[in-house]
């Protein structure tokens, strides 16, 4: 079946396969969270990004291989309410942003900087910090070699705009220069982004509407 991303609180996983990694995307609720699962085809190890909630969700969703990672895309509680029971029944090593970790309730083992690498059996996902929703913010960018980018962006970039900042505009002005930049900027319009909540879009779909996202400031 095509991979549209199109999930719902309550059922089943999305999977978009690509050539060297599976990605399924799951709904959580009660805030409609979208978490990811990401095996590496080589080797079935696994990573999860945002163990948001319903840990008995995501650990069907794991099964009996297990994952070796949880990654944290930021410090708000809806993207890290399972982390503690998914850490304690798989051993994963917990990732976050270095500015978030002290907001995350269960110790991180590793803190991620601008443009560190994090690995998932033999795919490398390069991390860009992009400030503004939270100080910490990450996201999560895989360079397929035999297609296009995808990028897993929490809560800074969604179909029709940024996160929320909270009419801040130092931190708006902070954040879309940081998604400008270091997404837009960087990769092409093909890149698939999965962010933390709704549906998935493409750079190209939201590129056009960039200016007037600055222009609305929000």
């Amino acid at each position: 079946m095509t991979y549209t991303g199109a999930v719902k609180v309550g059922g089943p996983a999305d999977v978009h396969e690509l050539t060297d990694l599976m990605i399924s995307k799951v709904a959580v609720g009660p805030m409609d969270n979208n978490a990811y699962l990401l095996r590496c085809r080589a080797t079935d190890e696994q990573l999860l990004i945002d163990a948001a909630a319903e840990p008995h969700t995501l650990l069907g969703l794991i099964g009996d291989s297990g994952i070796t990672a949880v990654v944290t895309t930021h410090r708000h509680q809806d993207h890290w309410n399972a982390l503690r029971e998914v850490v304690d029944a798989t051993g994963a090593r917990t990732y976050a942003g270095r500015e978030d970790a002290e907001g995350i309730p269960v110790p991180t083992d590793v803190l991620v900087d601008d443009g560190d690498t994090i690995t998932v059996g033999r795919v490398r996902l390069t991390a860009r910090h992009l400030v503004g929703h939270t100080p910490g913010s990450i996201a999560l960018i895989y360079d397929d070699p035999h297609g296009h980018a995808h990028v897993f962006t929490g809560d800074c970039l969604f179909p029709g705009g940024v996160g929320n900042t909270h009419d801040d505009p130092k931190a708006f002005a902070s954040l879309l220069n940081d998604v400008e930049t270091k997404l837009f900027g960087a990769l092409p319009d093909e890149t698939w982004v999965y962010p933390g909540h709704g549906n998935d879009t493409t750079l190209g779909a939201e590129r056009p509407h960039l200016p007037e996202w600055r222009a609305r400031g929000w």
